[in-house]
Formats: structure tokens, sequence, C-alpha cells
């Protein structure tokens, strides 16, 4: 009779992840996760990142996955732990983050007690998770975490949840650790549903595209930008910047769409067919009583996320299919047409192209603007950027003009604030210089946006990181001051200054281990660029510009 060896509870979870392919465990440790703690030297496959904070800790597995489309690893301490991640936890749902979440728990039964730190877990992550879970015994560890995987790497996919006791950390028994499964999901649409679709398209005389980060998330660039081409379509960027949507310098793009209904719903008008590939569609920010999708107008979305399929408005065909099989098989039923269709010369004087190159004279006029004025800003950023860079953008009103300005032409050169929660950019460029080696990050972030997550410029230096973290410091809460003005018609401000003491990101960012510098003049953008970029380690430019109301 063979006996299976005999392992504890926290080493096979360890090992369950390496089985599951994870290479990076991105935790803050504390007392109930001891027991992970003792055995990670055992794992030298198995990276261990240090975040100083929940959140961080979250941010940053966040940003792995979401440019590595592989498995994270993040642990948490029991409830105030994953308190402290909740924010981050919703901005790894929007992002669809296959992180699989774990807290250490207090050994069941003396949890009974209500010790300190005590609370149920899985209630609390269960709302922002795919799948929450408390693990009660070590022989259930491989068929849970097996499934956990499984879970989060099945599309729509995203973050699950586990709560591991002490007790069953420590535990050691007699285990068959299994073997991971993997959901074979690259699914394209029925003939019929294809023959549907193509009729559509054919029968359209002014058809638009809406793009979205499905098309970078499964490589799907080309396949789009030939259905541009055939059509003679616009492409319009989601509303809601995940990540790059479609090539910026193709013919066809125009840019991203806006989050005001009355503009969008103007911008649509014209149109007889509206393509959803892979975006969200028309989803908005602040409330309006017009909505953005005008009557009539026949929609096709395809999606991979049922649950956004004829979620808000309506759709005559929704898809639930990978777009990039969709695109592939569609593609063929659509050969009649030229490559270039004549319609993509209309095009020419409107498209992202020729909006840059207005935007380029707008901004170098305000070349000599002090302070410095953030569209001229960004124009720096965009043209000191290395070839090979990804960005991060999370600067609200100051980076408004940088996907007008940052040509984009692979599938992961951009990460975009996808949940509109504030923290991810700073700790979220740590995961993403981690995910993508040897490529350049540049995180753009504004001061009071920074200020939620400030405590990953530590990681980024421990890890030497070439990152550079260009402060965009208006010295306030700019978008909620405009917001006030807009909204409210008042120009009274509580609250929404970060001043008296103005806050030194150049002391900040020394003492977690950053070089650091101030950038007052405009002329000082570029050099500043360029040596933090050719740096090839971690940095921080602070470059103080308008706060928009004469300060």
């Amino acid at each position: 009779m063979s006996h299976l060896p005999r392992t504890s509870g926290r080493s096979a979870f360890l090992q369950l992840l390496v089985d599951e392919g994870v290479t990076h465990l991105f935790g803050n440790p504390g007392t109930t996760e001891l027991p992970i703690m003792e055995v990670v030297p055992d794992f030298p496959q198995l990276k261990f990142v240090l975040g100083l904070q929940e959140s961080i800790v979250l941010g940053m597995a966040d940003g792995y996955c979401r440019a590595s489309h592989r498995l994270a690893a993040a642990n948490v301490h029991v409830m105030p732990g994953l308190g402290n991640a909740m924010g981050a936890l919703y901005n790894a749902k929007f992002s669809g983050s296959p992180v699989i979440l774990t807290a250490g728990q207090q050994e069941q039964g003396h949890g009974l007690l209500e010790p300190l730190l005590y609370e149920p877990l899985v209630p609390v992550a269960q709302p922002l998770v795919k799948w929450a879970v408390e693990v009660t015994r070590a022989a259930d560890l491989p068929r849970i975490l097996h499934r956990a995987a499984k879970i989060a790497l099945t599309p729509p996919t995203g973050p699950v949840f586990l709560s591991l006791p002490g007790d069953v950390l420590d535990e050691t028994l007699e285990m068959d650790l299994g073997r991971p499964v993997r959901v074979l999901s690259s699914s394209r649409p029925s003939d019929e549903t294809l023959s549907r679709c193509a009729a559509l398209l054919l029968g359209a005389r002014k058809p638009v595209i809406l793009a979205g980060h499905e098309l970078a998330r499964h490589d799907a660039f080309a396949e789009a930008a030939e259905l541009a081409e055939r059509l003679g379509a616009p492409v319009y960027g989601d509303s809601i910047p995940y990540s790059a949507a479609f090539p910026s310098e193709h013919p066809a793009y125009m840019g991203m769409l806006s989050r005001q209904q009355k503009q969008v719903r103007a911008l649509l008008e014209p149109h007889d067919l509206l393509i959803c590939l892979g975006a969200d569609l028309l989803r908005m920010s602040v409330y309006s009583p017009v909505e953005p999708l005008p009557d009539g107008l026949p929609v096709i979305h395809v999606s991979e996320r049922a649950h956004e399929l004829g979620k808000n408005y309506r759709t005559d065909l929704a898809v639930h299919a990978n777009v990039k099989e969709t695109l592939r098989a569609l593609l063929p039923l659509l050969k009649d047409l030229p490559r270039a269709n004549p319609r993509l010369a209309e095009l020419k004087e409107s498209n992202w192209c020729a909006q840059r190159e207005r935007l380029r004279v707008e901004a170098m006029r305000a070349a000599d603007t002090s302070p410095i004025d953030p569209q001229h800003l960004m124009l720096r950023v965009a043209e000191a950027l290395p070839a090979d860079a990804v960005v991060v953008d999370e600067g609200l009103v100051s980076t408004a003009s940088l996907p007008k300005l940052l040509s984009l032409r692979d599938t992961r050169s951009y990460y975009g604030l996808a949940s509109g929660g504030l923290g991810f950019a700073v700790p979220g460029a740590v995961g993403i210089g981690l995910a993508l080696p040897g490529r350049p990050v540049a995180a753009i972030v504004g001061d009071g946006s920074a200020m939620y997550g400030i405590q990953g410029l530590w990681t980024a230096a421990h890890e030497k990181l070439p990152i550079t973290y260009v402060i965009a410091n208006n010295r306030g809460y700019r978008i909620i001051k405009e917001r006030l003005v807009a909204m409210r018609k008042t120009d009274t401000f509580t609250g929404m200054d970060i001043r008296e003491p103005d806050i030194d990101f150049v002391a900040l960012g020394r003492s977690l281990g950053l070089k650091s510098t101030r950038v007052t003049d405009p002329r000082d953008i570029a050099p500043a660029l360029r040596e933090g970029f050719a740096s090839g380690g971690p940095n921080l430019i602070d470059v103080r510009v308008a706060d928009g109301f004469g300060g």
C-alpha cells in the first residue's frame, strides 16, 4: 500500500501556488501569516515582494496581473489588512486581475473568543471577488487552490479570496496535491451569429467602432485594424482607459470617447451602426439626464464579459465570445470589401494624428508659462519616453491630454485607472515593472492621487525597478474644484487644497530611497525626464503645475 508524502498546510499552500504557475507573492506579513513566512525560504522559485501597507500589496499584484496576464498571489493580515486592501481590491475587480488574495485568520475555535484583530473575512471580500471561501481543513487545500486558480483565470478573469486559519496552516497530513485545470475559453460565435453580424456590417453606410481593453488583452489590434479598414469606420477608444485600446497612429483612430453623455450622443448620432469590440458600452461617470446612446442606433457588442452585454443600453446583437477569435472568423465574411475603404481618407483631417498635431502646437504655446501648464508637461513626457516605455496614468485633470499626445503602438504600453478608485498607479507601476522586465515604466500621477499609494515608492526602490514617477503637483484636488464650480456653481473650496504645508515630494521620495528632483521651469522638464529614464533605476520628478485657479 503506497503512502502519500506528509506535508504541512503551510508548505502545501505555497507548493500549490507554485504548481499553478505563480511566481510572485506580494505581501505584508502579520502574526497570523507567520506560518506562511516560515516556509517562504523553502520556495526560492516564488519571489516574495514586500509592500508596506495592504493596499500597496494588492495594488502591486493588480499591476503585475494586468501586465503579465498571469496569476499572482497577494497575502494580507486579517481583518484590518483586508480592510486596508478593499479599495485596491475594487480596482483589481474592474481590471479583471486574476489575483489569489489570501489572509491569515485566527485558529478555528479561537476566533469564537473574538480575539484581537478577529472578524469573519469571507463576507467582507465577497462582493468584490469571483469566489471567496475559508479553508477549514488542510486536506481541502489542493481542491480549493486549484479551483481558485481556475476561477480567477477563466474569463471574465478576476480576483478570488481565501481565508487561511492558523490551525489549517499548521496541520500535517498525507496529501495528494492534484494538478491545475485550465478552462479553454477562446470561444468563437456560431456560423449563424457570424452571418448575422456580417449582414449588419455590410448593410451599414456609416458604421463606427468602439474599441476596448479586451483587444489589448487578447492581442487583437491587427484584426480590429483590418475591420476598420474594410468598413472605412472611425474607431474610438473606450471612455474608461483600462489599457491601450487601439493603435493611436492608425488612420481610423479618432481618440478616446469622453464621459460626457451629451457630447458622446452628438458624436454617435451621424452613424447607423455601433460595433463595440471588447469595451464597456458607453460607461459614463457623473449623472446626466441625456443618454449617450442615440435612439435607434443599432449596436453589435462582442465581449467575453457576459455581464456587460445589454447591461444598460439596447443591444441588437450581443455576442458572448473571445473578441480576437470573433474577428478572425468574421473578417473572411467581409473579404469582398476593399482592404482600404475610400471612407478612410475622409478621416485624415480629424483623426488622432491630426488632432495630436493641433494639440502639440497649442501645448508649445505654453512653453514659457509659469507655473507649468499641465498640457505642456504631457507633451514633454510623450516626447521624452523611450520607444519601449510603459505608461501608468493616474493624473486625472493633469493627464487629461496625455492620451491625445501619447502614441500607443503595442498592447502593453499603457495602463489607466479602470475603476476610478485612486491609489493604483504608484504600487501598480511596481507590479507592472516586475511583470515586464527590461521595459522602462513612467508613472504619471497627481499629487493628491500619489498620496493614496505613496508607500509603494519604497518597494520600487527596494526592487531597483526602472520606474520614473512624474508627480503632476498642483497642490490640491483640481478635479473636485472643477466639478464644484461646474455642478454646484460655487468656488468656495473646502478640503480641496494640499497646502500649508505643501507636500515635499522630493524629500519624501528620497526618504523612501528614490533619487528625486523638483522641476518648476518648463525648460527643465525634458532634461529631467531624459535623465530619469536613462538612469535605469527608480526615481521621482516633482513637477509644479498650475492649479487651474490662479495658483
